[in-house]
């Protein structure tokens, strides 16, 4: 029984899109989903189900931070029979060759969560971006003539690093921190499910940077346009 996500039976799609900020969920919802109806409130964290392109796709906020994301990603895959998710989220870019705005297909995500070590002990998992959705998403990129990047990100516990660790995950070839992506590529292969993380660069570690929170909430479109296509390819 879900507790977090109040929908009946049906009301969500099977591609759902996952941006942490409610939001910007409905933000989406009224500027690309067709007859896009709420489907959830709980908590303020909104859910609309509408029509792109002709397919039935749904968006759910999430939170900030994977313990956030964990709960409302279990409930759509064990309760609601969602089959593909793509987050798309801000991330703080720690690499000289992205910049502030650029998009970022996350295709692996490091962690320094507990919620891996609750899990796997002294074993270290590697959470990956579903192939197919991935390639879709550089297709669809290509297509629509954005700009982008494919590579690795990090996903922190820790929104304020005092210890400034985002330096070592740069030195191995990340390419931008946030805060969910580990924790939603390692439950789509719990659940076998299709998973990726769409991000748009709103700050940068390296030359500090930064967008405004009107401008993150509602302009960051390249990245809803490229998950939308690809995740109704």
């Amino acid at each position: 029984m879900s507790t977090h996500i109040n929908a009946p039976e049906g009301a969500i799609a099977e591609a759902v899109l996952l941006p942490g900020d409610p939001l910007r969920a409905k933000f989406i919802a009224e500027n690309f989903l067709e007859d896009a109806k709420c489907y959830n409130e709980v908590r303020g964290m909104y859910g609309f189900t509408g029509t792109y392109n002709g397919k039935r796709v749904s968006v759910q906020g999430t939170g900030m931070g994977q313990p956030s994301l964990s709960i409302y990603v279990n409930e759509l895959f064990q309760f609601y029979g969602v089959q593909k998710a793509i987050r798309v989220g801000t991330a703080g870019g720690c690499s000289e060759d992205i910049k502030i705005r650029d998009t970022l297909l996350a295709m692996s995500a490091c962690t320094d969560s507990s919620l891996q070590s609750q899990r796997f002990g002294l074993l270290h998992y590697a959470p990956t971006a579903d192939y197919s959705l991935l390639k879709a998403a550089d297709i669809a990129a290509e297509k629509l003539g954005i700009a982008h990047s494919v590579g690795t990100c990090v996903s922190s516990d820790m929104f304020y690093d005092e210890n400034e660790n985002w330096k070592l995950w740069a030195k191995f070839g990340a390419k931008a921190i946030e805060m969910e992506t580990a924790e939603l590529y390692t439950l789509a292969a719990k659940f076998k499910r299709k998973a990726l993380s769409i991000l748009t660069i709103s700050d940068h570690l390296m030359t500090g940077e930064a967008t405004s929170a009107q401008e993150r909430q509602t302009t960051f479109t390249n990245m809803m346009k490229i998950a939308l296509e690809a995740i109704t390819a």
